[in-house]
Order: structure tokens, then C-alpha cells, then sequence
């Protein structure tokens, strides 16, 4: 289990690796391009080929990026369709430039038209994502929290999509506050279970690359995505601990998305608790 976290790309990509570094990360997610536009100015060489080294060097990775908040597959608009394919595709392909893993995205909003009225159109748009994208770069979902009219909350429909794509490069990435919000309590070693019980039975656990790590500012199933750092929120630090234990994580990469004690993202005192919670399992096991 790698613990790894968000961090900021401002610089360079190439900057991401020493961020990573500074916190004790083992894994980075960062967004290669503003998270505000759509304007995306490819990677240069220069700085793909020093991303690979230092990563290599530090042994930082798995690493993924993650996509900007407007993208939206389910959306009718053809502008806002055509701009979200397009992001992707530059997302994915720059992947590839860099040697990260995949890129996560949220499936975003059916904007009260309900999941059937969208399932073909996202599934559609996934696929001339794919078409269009590395062979060896994963396009991997999120769960949500159910904000809204936010698709992905059930597993369900995660699994629906995935099966309709058909292609194995599409995976899914836990999202823990996600999931809490939604409803699942992964506060006792039970409720982690039974969650991945059914997310197993709806996507498959061998299709899950990976973990957005978070606690939650708000209580069990709220339907709000609003993160915390690890302990401090109603999940609390016993979830983390029966999330840890699960085995099914084993070797599923972890990624903090936390607002750090400074509120500047994810920092060394989160990754820290992550890392003790991991050592007492190894000592315990």
C-alpha cells in the first residue's frame, strides 16, 4: 500500500516529485494544467523526461493526475461534451508522455434529468475518450457523494458504465469521504466490509486502482463532499484504521485529498498518521 497525495503541479510537473518528497508522500495526484480553463498547454519533453527521472529516483508512483471539475460526459450541451472529451484525451495522452498510471475524473451531473436519461451519452463519450487516448493509460471513475443531481454515489451505476465500456483500461477510484457522505459507514472493520461487499458485487474489486483518502466535515450520509484531515472529521480516525486493515487495499495506492493543518493541501502530519496506522497493522500482522 502506497501512501501518496494531492499536490500542486505550479512550476512544472516535474515540480510535483519534490512536493511529494517534502511530505513523506509516496505516490502523487496532481491537475497538469489550470483547473479553471480549459486551455491546456502540452508537457514539454524537458519536463516529462525530468518528471520520469526524479519519480524513478525517489521511487514516487504510482502516479495519476486528476482531471478538472468541469469536465462532464453526461452533459447535452455539445460545447461543454466536446470540451470535456477533449480534456480528457489531453489528459490521458500526457499520461502517457509521463508515465502516470491513469487519469480520475468525476462523472458529474445529470442535472435532474436522472441516470437512464444520460447512461448512453456518458458511455458514448467514454468510449471517444478511449478511442483516442494510450493503450497503456487508465481512465478511472470516481465515486461521488451524492450531491445533487452527482451521479456515482451507488456503485451501481459506476458498474453499469464500466460494463458498457468494455474496455480495460476504464477502472474506479474509492473515494472515502465520497463514500461516507453517500451513506456507507466505514467507521468499524463491518461497515468497511460491507461496503466493499457490495462494491465488489457492483464493479468488482479487481477494477478498483484507487483510493481518494479523506475524512469528512460532515456526518454520515449527507451528501456533501466536503474533505477533512485524517481523525479530525465524523469519520474519525478509527475508519482509516479499519480501512487499513482491509486486505483488499493491500496494494491499491492511496492519495490524500485533505485540507492540510495549514489549509494548503494535503501535508506531512496527514501522511505521517496514514504511515503509524500502516506500521501498527504491519506490526500487528
Amino acid at each position: 500500500m502506497r501512501i501518496g497525495a494531492h499536490v500542486s503541479a505550479a512550476g512544472g510537473a516535474d515540480k510535483t516529485i519534490g512536493r511529494a518528497v517534502d511530505i513523506g508522500a509516496e505516490a502523487v495526484q496532481f491537475f497538469p494544467s489550470s483547473t479553471r480553463s480549459w486551455r491546456f498547454n502540452p508537457v514539454d519533453e524537458k519536463t516529462a523526461a525530468e518528471f520520469k527521472a526524479l519519480a524513478a529516483e525517489h521511487a514516487i508512483g504510482p502516479n495519476v493526475f486528476h482531471a478538472v471539475y468541469m469536465v462532464s460526459l453526461p452533459s447535452p450541451d455539445p460545447k461543454l461534451s466536446a470540451n470535456s472529451i477533449q480534456s480528457l484525451v489531453n489528459y490521458m495522452n500526457t499520461a502517457g508522455d509521463l508515465g502516470v498510471m491513469g487519469v480520475i475524473f468525476h462523472l458529474n451531473s445529470h442535472k435532474g434529468s436522472g441516470f437512464e436519461a444520460v447512461f448512453r451519452r456518458i458511455v458514448e463519450n467514454a468510449n471517444r475518450v478511449l478511442d483516442n487516448s494510450p493503450a497503456d493509460v487508465q481512465l478511472i471513475i470516481e465515486n461521488s457523494a451524492g450531491m445533487g443531481d452527482h451521479i456515482g454515489s451507488k456503485f451501481s451505476e459506476i458498474g453499469r458504465i464500466i460494463r458498457a465500456v468494455d474496455d480495460p483500461r476504464v477502472r474506479a477510484c474509492l473515494d472515502t469521504q465520497h463514500a461516507f457522505a453517500a451513506g456507507y459507514d466505514l467507521r468499524t472493520p463491518g461497515g468497511v466490509s460491507a461496503m466493499l461487499d457490495e462494491f465488489d458485487r457492483e464493479i468488482g474489486l479487481d477494477l478498483l486502482a484507487a483510493v481518494h483518502c479523506n475524512d469528512s466535515k460532515r456526518e454520515l450520509g449527507f451528501g456533501v463532499d466536503r474533505h477533512e484531515n485524517i481523525g479530525e472529521g465524523f469519520m474519525g480516525i478509527e475508519a482509516f484504521e479499519s480501512v487499513l486493515a482491509n486486505p483488499a487495499f493491500k496494494d491499491v495506492p492511496f492519495y490524500l485529498e485533505v485540507p492540510g493543518y495549514e489549509g494548503e493541501g494535503p501535508d506531512k502530519p496527514n501522511v505521517d498518521k496514514l504511515k503509524a496506522i500502516r506500521a501498527q497493522l504491519g506490526a500487528a500482522g
